[in-house]
């Protein structure tokens, strides 16, 4: 398993160690070979970092050796971005050693990652042999040199056919994830559909609480604006509580100090206590306005019982069936949100039903045990076809 680390942990992280604890749970050995971004400190640093993206001498020898010493069957690769660098599967493959590349994000389409410019959907790079739009914008963290280093390394690699040669299988978390990769081109038949899922399994809530929840980063692609927005024009409030951290932390705490019987801020909690809360919540609120890969809030909510009301986009309108285990909404409009919320305090029927539905969802789709069959297919079938290649 190789992966880059993010600084502030979030659902790749999460899917990773999942993944990896899964597989060793069922007696495989799992080697990991991983990078943080903690380290990432220093102008130097974010130089030195930015020129390896494209390619990343050290890491092609760590893997190298990595790979001589544990004599593994397939590599997975989760995420390369942005120290490690696709050098990763030409390591790889020169001792024959398949490769998998789990798709979380956007990055290899488009220099931000998700699709999404001055508050609405973006798909300017998508399609493009070199990201061109996203270097004159910035996207790249507000800045050129920094998305012109992105752009370098998914066009050079397009170049040199490492998309479509040195990889022989991805999985795509969703069918609307998917969809995006094959519009830009990438081979179909070498791309899988394999959802995230949720364990241990937190058990199911009771829902009694009479409050909603807000789980995720509190950042504009993520919704969060027009959802305090939305909850400020409700007439009869349910008391909203926001879990997480992130940029709009300010607009937070400003929406609390202005009206705490409707907004809690609890920051960052640990997965335990998350998971109670959203257990005890009325439904969840996803409100993302970007292209989500996935959702995993919203599974999580699903196995605690509670009904997620969403934006209707991307992936997490895929995840989330409209009067059966949640509820849609127009993505960006706060008007909208707060009609299907106050559509929702008005129907506690149909919300309890919804709860039978969300947690079947889980047992039916997002359990461990479940998504492990589906990863060691995804391995099986690569195997395979290398054993057919090579006869």
């Amino acid at each position: 398993m190789v992966h880059n680390r993010y600084q502030q942990r979030g659902g790749e992280d999460e899917s990773f160690d999942s993944e990896s604890a899964v597989l060793r749970s069922r007696g495989h050995e799992v080697f990991e070979y991983i990078r943080t971004n903690a380290d990432i400190q220093g102008f130097k640093n974010r130089v030195t970092t930015a020129l390896r993206c494209t390619w990343s001498i050290s890491d092609s020898t760590g893997l190298r050796e990595s790979i001589r010493r544990c004599r593994p069957d397939l590599v997975h690769v989760q995420n390369f971005f942005p120290q490690i660098s696709p050098a990763v599967y030409y390591a790889a493959k020169k001792f024959d050693v398949p490769v998998v590349q789990s798709l979380r994000n956007y990055r290899i389409l488009c220099p931000n990652g998700i699709f999404f410019r001055q508050s609405k959907p973006c798909e300017d790079c998508l399609g493009k042999a070199f990201a061109w739009p996203g270097v004159v914008h910035g996207c790249y963290r507000e800045s050129h040199l920094g998305s012109l280093a992105v752009a370098t390394m998914s066009g050079v690699h397009r170049l040199m056919d490492t998309w479509s040669a040195m990889v022989d299988r991805y999985i795509c978390l969703t069918e609307f994830s998917r969809g995006k990769f094959v519009q830009a081109g990438f081979p179909e038949e070498k791309l899988d559909v394999k959802p995230n899922f949720v364990s241990p399994d937190p058990a199911i809530g009771s829902g009694a609480g009479g409050y909603a929840i807000f789980v995720g980063r509190l950042a504009a692609e993520k919704g969060v604006l027009t959802l305090l927005d939305a909850w400020r024009e409700l007439s009869e409030p349910i008391p909203l509580k926001i879990v997480g951290d992130g940029p709009l932390r300010a607009k937070v705490k400003e929406a609390v100090a202005q009206d705490p019987s409707r907004f809690e801020w609890l920051g960052t909690l640990p997965a335990s206590e998350v998971y109670k809360l959203m257990g005890g919540a009325s439904f969840l609120v996803f409100p993302s306005e970007w292209y989500e890969t996935f959702g995993r809030v919203a599974i999580e909510a699903f196995a605690t019982g509670t009904p997620v009301i969403a934006s209707k986009i991307g992936a997490i309108a895929e995840i989330v069936a409209h009067g059966r285990t949640g509820l849609h909404f127009r993505p960006g409009d706060p008007h909208d949100l707060g009609a299907v919320v106050a559509g929702a305090v008005r129907t506690p029927d149909l919300m309890r039903n919804m709860r039978e539905a969300a947690r079947a969802e889980y047992v039916a789709k997002y359990t461990a045990g479940t998504n492990y069959s589906m990863l060691l297919d995804i391995y099986a079938g690569v195997m395979r076809g290398r054993v057919t290649q090579s006869q």
